[in-house]
Order: C-alpha cells, then sequence, then structure tokens
C-alpha cells in the first residue's frame, strides 16, 4: 500500500498545533504497520534543515506562474525515519515568520498560491506528470492548505488516479480567497459553483477537499457527527450531511515516544507514569521555574492551548476570581488573540505568585507543565479531537473539560459510580458557560483535597492508551477499501 500523506505542518519539523503532531505520528505508525508512505509539506526552511532535506527528487517548475521555480527534494523524519518530501519554493515558503502568518499575526497575502501550490505538487505526484517514479495508491489530504489535491485530480480527468481522503481537524479554518484566484490557480470556471469550490462568494480550500475527495474523516466519532450540524458545520454541514456515507470519525492517537515522563528530555525529573512522589518533585520545579508559590499542598491548573474563544479561554479567564479564591494556582503556555493574552499577562502581573503566563508556543515547557500540573483545563467550545489530554493522561494530570467533540469521546466524569468502578478520568461539563465550568473546577478541586481518592482518578488516566496503532488500522482499513473500490471510484 503506497500512501502519500500531505500537510502544511509535521512535528517535529515545523508545528502550530494539534495538526504537526498527527502528522508526524500517524504516517509513522502507518509505516510501523507495512505502509510505504511518503509526507509531502512545504519546504520551510526550518523544516528542510531537520529533515535533512539534501536529496533532489526533481524539478517541479512554475506551475502557478509566480516567476519563480520550485522543486521537490527528499528528507526524513528524525526518530521515525518516515520520508518526507520538501516542496522547495522559496518565494514562497522562506520568510521569518510562521507557515500562516508573519511575525505581527497577519495572515500571509499570498497564502492562496502558497497552499495551492502545495496541493498542485501533491495532485502531480499522482499522475505521468510527477518528477518521481513513485505513485501512491492513496493520496490522503489534511486540512484546508491541501484540499485543492483532489480537485485537481477531478480538474485533470485522469483515467487512473489514486483513491483519496481528505481529513477534517478543525472546521472552523476553511482556507477561503477571492473568487478571481480560482482562474489563477488553474481551475475552470464551471468548478466555482455551489457543487463545487464556490462557498458564499468565495473559494474554499476546505470545501473543495469536502466535495472532491472520495472518502472523509473527522479526528473524532463524535466531531463527524457534530460537523454535519448549524452549531458545529460552520456554514458546511449541509454537504457534509449530504456525504455522511462517506464520512467515518476516526480518533486520533498519542505519541508515546514523544509523551512519555519516563523518558521525556524536558524535565527536570523524569517519572515512572502514576509515580506521585516523583510528580510532585516536578510541580516543585515547575513552581520555582515560574515564579508560583512553593505550595505542595495548592492545586496546579495547567493550560496547553492556543488563546482564543474556540478554546474556551475567554471562560478561563471569568473563572479565575474563583479559583485564585480557593487557593489554586495556574499556569499558562500558548498565544492566541491580543485581548486574552494581554488579559492572562494583567491577571499574572498582578498575582504573580498564584499565575504565570508564558504568552508564545514552547513545546519544551508544555512537557513541563504536563508534567508538574495537577489539572489540565480544556472548557473549549468544540474540540475536534484534542491531543493535549492524551498527553494530561499519561502524566497524571487530570482535564477538567467540555463534553464535546474528542473530550466526550475520551473522557469519563468523575462522580461516585466512576469512582467506585475505576473510570474516572476528568471533571467534564456539558453546557459552555461559565457557571458549568465553575462548578466542574469546584469539584475538582473539592476531590484534590481527598487524596485517596483523588488517587484513584489519576491511576484510570495514567491506565489510558491512545497510541497510534488502533487509528493506524483504522485508516488501513480505509485505504483498503478504496483500493479495493478503484475502478468504480465516484466522479463528481
Amino acid at each position: 500500500m503506497r500512501v502519500l500523506f500531505a500537510s502544511s505542518e509535521v512535528f517535529p519539523l515545523i508545528k502550530t498545533g494539534g495538526l504537526a503532531d498527527v502528522s508526524g505520528a500517524l504516517p509513522a505508525a502507518l509505516a510501523e504497520a507495512g505502509t510505504d508512505i511518503r509526507i509531502l509539506m512545504p519546504g520551510y526552511p526550518e523544516a528542510m534543515d531537520k529533515a535533512g532535506a539534501k536529496r533532489d527528487v526533481g524539478l517541479l517548475g512554475d506551475p502557478l506562474a509566480i516567476g519563480a521555480e520550485a522543486r521537490l527534494v527528499s528528507g526524513k523524519l528524525p526518530e521515525s525515519g518516515v520520508p518526507v518530501w520538501l516542496v522547495d519554493c522559496p518565494a514562497l515558503f522562506d520568510r521569518a515568520g510562521g507557515p500562516y502568518q508573519d511575525a505581527q499575526g497577519r495572515d500571509w497575502p499570498d497564502n492562496a498560491l502558497r497552499f495551492g501550490l502545495l496541493s498542485r505538487v501533491a495532485a502531480q505526484l499522482c499522475t505521468d506528470g510527477s518528477p518521481a517514479k513513485w505513485r501512491p495508491h492513496v493520496l490522503h489530504c489534511n486540512d484546508w492548505q491541501t484540499g485543492l489535491a483532489p480537485a485537481y485530480l477531478h480538474a485533470w480527468e485522469f483515467l487512473s488516479r489514486p483513491g483519496t481522503v481528505f481529513t477534517v481537524h478543525n472546521i472552523a479554518y476553511q482556507g477561503q480567497f477571492a473568487a478571481e484566484m480560482v482562474a489563477r490557480l488553474g481551475f475552470p470556471p464551471e468548478m466555482y459553483a455551489v457543487d463545487g469550490l464556490e462557498y458564499y462568494d468565495s473559494l474554499s480550500f476546505l470545501k473543495g477537499g469536502l466535495f472532491y475527495s472520495d472518502k472523509l474523516t473527522t479526528v473524532s466519532p463524535r466531531y463527524a457527527k457534530e460537523v454535519q450540524t448549524p452549531a458545529f458545520g460552520c456554514g458546511i454541514e449541509g454537504l457534509l450531511a449530504r456525504r455522511s456515507s462517506d464520512l467515518v470519525g476516526i480518533l486520533n492517537g498519542a505519541d508515546y515516544a514523544v509523551w512519555n515522563p519516563a523518558t521525556d528530555p524536558h524535565l527536570v525529573h523524569p517519572f515512572k507514569p502514576g509515580d506521585l512522589a516523583a510528580k510532585a518533585r516536578n510541580k516543585a520545579a515547575l513552581q520555582v521555574e515560574l515564579g508560583l508559590a512553593q505550595n505542595a499542598d495548592a492545586p496546579l491548573m495547567v493550560i496547553v492551548s492556543r488563546l482564543n474563544d474556540h478554546k474556551g479561554m475567554d471562560l478561563v479567564l471569568g473563572v479565575l476570581p474563583t479559583i485564585l479564591g480557593m487557593g489554586a494556582q495556574v499556569a499558562v503556555v500558548g498565544a492566541g488573540d491580543r485581548a486574552l493574552e494581554d488579559g492572562f499577562r494583567a491577571v499574572a502581573s498582578a498575582h504573580p505568585t498564584q499565575v504565570a503566563a508564558r504568552i508564545g508556543y514552547s513545546e519544551e515547557l508544555a512537557h513541563r507543565l504536563m508534567a508538574g500540573g495537577d489539572m489540565l483545563l480544556m472548557p473549549s467550545r468544540f474540540e475536534p479531537c484534542g491531543l493535549t489530554q492524551f498527553y494530561a493522561f499519561r502524566y497524571g494530570t487530570v482535564p477538567v473539560a467540555h463534553a464535546t467533540g474528542g473530550l466526550a469521546d475520551t473522557l469519563v466524569d468523575t462522580g461516585y459510580d466512576t469512582l467506585m468502578t475505576g473510570t474516572a478520568n476528568g471533571f467534564v461539563f456539558e453546557h459552555c458557560n461559565a457557571g458549568a465550568f465553575r462548578w466542574a473546577v469546584e469539584r475538582a478541586v473539592g476531590l484534590y483535597a481527598k487524596k485517596d481518592q483523588w488517587k484513584k482518578i489519576v491511576k484510570s488516566c495514567v491506565s489510558q492508551d491512545f497510541s497510534w496503532g488502533r487509528s493506524a488500522s483504522r485508516y488501513l482499513d480505509l485505504y483498503k477499501s478504496l483500493t479495493d473500490e478503484a475502478k468504480g471510484r465516484r466522479k463528481a
């Protein structure tokens, strides 16, 4: 089984969020299961360097007429050794800032061309126009940045083409651009229609992937149902409901080679999962590092997240007075909306021994927060899967979260029955508002003081197993279904 896995970010080459974690770990699990897989991604300088991308695969020309040649170079993922192909086009990818935005947080104005090129190359590698001899049986695209690849394959009308899978990691990000980009990217005008690329008078990369791919997946079973409703579908729920027979939710996994407290190089005191005495030493070290009061009995709540309303960070700020009044501590690492960043900075400045805010993402600090924290706050309004709760489980940090998406699929609320059966692994609230979140936090703090009961919850957390093998097996089944049905593949 040959699979081309296209993504705009891949850990550890470059990361802004969970997409990178999935794009690094899932291909590694598929390779371990015997899949002949290649990852395709943009040739950001940092990624090129970390992948050791020095060998030319071939020239790609200037397919979008930007006045600059592109080439395909090969490298490997560190540790797993999965082959990576990078689209080397310095005019589009060699620049200061992040993958999608500049240093001031503004979207790159040429993102349509940047990720149009990525999508086009993904499609090209599936055809006789590829500079490589290797051809995939399946093209697996991820999020809007690769959404036009299946659309290109449709536009080119090749008689023989691979099966296509499109995974939605977060439907809120849709890659919308002006209608004139349709022709600029090389699509015929008839594809700019309701049954095609058009989305509310604009071009949508995401809709391209959802409309033209053979199979669709989301990153949890609950989210697959949610995105078919107006509350979560972000205006595209009608298309997803019509394609429900082609849509499946496959829960993400956790890379325990990276998130393992026993071997974690970022920890002051590596520890065996479930070793509460060693975890307490990490908590003490974290309190020193962040300038928090040295208090072993104060519940330490951690946040590793984008700072935006989707993640419920406004709810955290609203409930912080209650949290501080209970004597708890809060440590935050993340970046996002300026108003929320400033809000956390202000609270940390006013309460420096109880609140620490580190604005900007740090992978190293994220690991130490998981190791030292007692509770992980995840009051997300929606959460397609969530990976952070998987990491928290392994480090013995108990999630406090809203029952949505993958959080609802993986968390069991703490109550009398679940404590008795040993299945409680978090504190869950159903209605996403400040009152419900506050009550969940209060329940967590109340049980934290009852050490025997808290140990039961931590034990249940540590026993959770969300390794990638199970999820990779489901993807393999999906790929095989496409190759088995190749002759009758849908042409929309």
